[in-house]
C-alpha cells in the first residue's frame, strides 16, 4: 500500500495468457492494482501512461524481449527507479544474471511459488516506498530555493538522492545586501528589525525565483543567488542582470511599505554580480545539507556587493558578466578597473546607467 493509502500498481508483462491470468488473480487477491501487457512494446506504452510501483517482466517474448524492455526502463530517468522483477524459466539463468547486472530487482522462476511471489513483490514494493520517501525529501529541499517550475527537473537530475559534493558549472552569482541595516537594528526593537528583514528577503527571494534563479541562502541582511545552477541555462548572465533591475524596481515599494508601517524611511541596497565557473552542490553533513556555490566567482560577486558601499552605484558587475550576456543592454556603463580583495589582478567593472 502506498503512503497515501492507495493500492500499489503492478504491471505484469508476459506473452503467455495463462501466466498473465494466474498472476493477475494472485496479485489482485493480495490487494494490488494489476495491469497486464502481452509484449514488450505494449509494456513500454503502459509505463509511459502510468509509471506504477513494480513490474513483473518475462524474459522470453517475441520481438521486444524482457532484456530489451529492462534496458529501456533503466535508461529512462523518470522510470529507472521502478523495481523490475524478471520472470524466468529454469534454463534462463544466464539471462537472469544479465538482467540483474542491468538493474533488475530480483527474479521469479517458473512455475510460480505463491509464498516466494508474495515475498519478492513485497520486498520490491518496500524499496520503492523508501525511494519515494527519499524523493519527496529531496523535492522538499530543492523547492525551498529553486523555481517551482524546475523542481521536478532538479529532482530527476539528483538520481537516487541528496549527497555531499558538487559539480563544476558555468553560471552567474548575485549577492545583494541592505545598506546600513546594522545601524538600523541598533536603533529599533528586535521585533521591528526582524519584520523588516523578513519582508525584504522575502521580496528579493521572489525576484530571484521569478527570473529562474536559485536562492542559495541568506547571508546576514542579504542573500546569495545563482543563475545556471542546478539547471544549466545559456542566458544566466542576462537573467541575473534582469533580476538586479527588478530588485531596484522593488526597492521603492518596499521603502513605501516601511514608511506606511512606521518602521523607518527605507534603505538603499547593494548588488554584486559575477559570471564564470564555480562548484555547485551540497555541503555540510549527511544529516544537514545545504546547496550552495563555491569558488572565485561567488567570492568575487560578494566582494563587488561590498564595494558598492564606497561607490555611487547600487549595482556592480564584473566584466565576465558583461561578456557572458546574450543580449547586452545599451545602458551598461564602464566603471574602470579596480582591485578586488582576494584577487591578484584588478577586475574591470560595469554598472547600470540608472543605478
Amino acid at each position: 500500500m502506498r503512503a497515501d493509502g492507495s493500492a500499489d500498481s503492478i504491471l505484469v508483462v508476459d506473452d503467455d495468457p495463462v501466466n498473465r491470468a494466474l498472476l493477475r488473480r494472485s496479485l489482485e487477491a493480495q490487494g494490488h492494482i494489476v495491469r497486464t501487457a502481452e509484449d514488450g512494446a505494449r509494456a513500454l506504452e503502459l509505463l509511459v501512461e502510468e509509471t506504477g510501483d513494480l513490474v513483473l517482466l518475462d524474459i522470453v517474448m517475441p520481438e521486444l524481449d524482457g532484456v530489451a524492455v529492462l534496458e529501456r526502463v533503466k535508461a529512462d530517468p523518470l522510470r529507472r527507479h521502478v523495481p523490475v522483477i524478471m520472470i524466468s524459466a529454469v534454463d534462463e539463468i544466464d539471462s537472469v544474471v544479465r538482467c540483474i547486472e542491468l538493474g533488475a530487482e530480483d527474479y521469479l522462476p517458473k512455475p510460480f511459488d505463491p509464498v516466494l511471489l508474495r515475498a519478492r513483490i513485497n520486498a520490491g514494493l518496500s524499496r520503492k516506498r523508501l525511494h519515494d520517501l527519499e524523493r519527496d525529501r529531496v523535492r522538499d529541499v530543492f523547492a525551498r530555493f529553486v523555481p517551482e517550475g524546475i523542481v521536478d527537473q532538479v529532482v530527476t537530475l539528483t538520481g537516487d538522492g541528496l549527497r555531499l559534493g558538487g559539480t563544476l558549472v558555468e553560471g552567474t552569482i548575485l549577492f545583494n545586501d541592505i545598506r546600513d541595516f546594522t545601524a538600523y537594528a541598533e536603533r529599533h526593537p528586535p521585533s521591528a528589525a526582524l519584520e523588516v528583514l523578513n519582508r525584504f528577503l522575502g521580496r528579493m527571494s521572489d525576484v530571484v525565483l521569478d527570473h529562474g534563479g536559485s536562492h542559495l541562502g541568506f547571508r546576514g541582511d542579504g542573500m546569495m543567488a545563482a543563475f545556471g545552477a542546478p539547471i544549466t541555462m545559456a542566458d544566466h548572465a542576462d537573467r541575473a542582470l534582469d533580476a538586479a533591475r527588478s530588485m531596484l524596481d522593488e526597492l521603492p515599494r518596499f521603502n513605501a511599505w516601511m514608511r506606511e508601517q512606521g518602521l523607518g524611511t527605507g534603505f538603499r541596497i547593494g548588488i554584486g554580480i559575477c559570471s564564470g565557473p564555480f562548484m555547485a552542490g551540497n555541503v555540510g553533513s549527511e544529516r544537514r545539507l545545504e546547496y550552495t556555490a563555491i569558488g572565485d566567482t561567488p567570492n568575487t560577486a560578494a566582494r563587488l556587493e561590498a564595494m558598492t558601499k564606497g561607490t555611487p552605484h547600487s549595482v556592480l558587475l564584473a566584466d565576465s558578466t558583461r561578456r557572458a550576456l546574450v543580449q547586452p543592454p545599451s545602458d551598461l556603463v564602464a566603471f574602470g578597473e579596480h582591485a578586488v580583495r582576494g584577487r591578484r589582478e584588478p577586475v574591470r567593472l560595469w554598472s547600470i546607467e540608472s543605478a
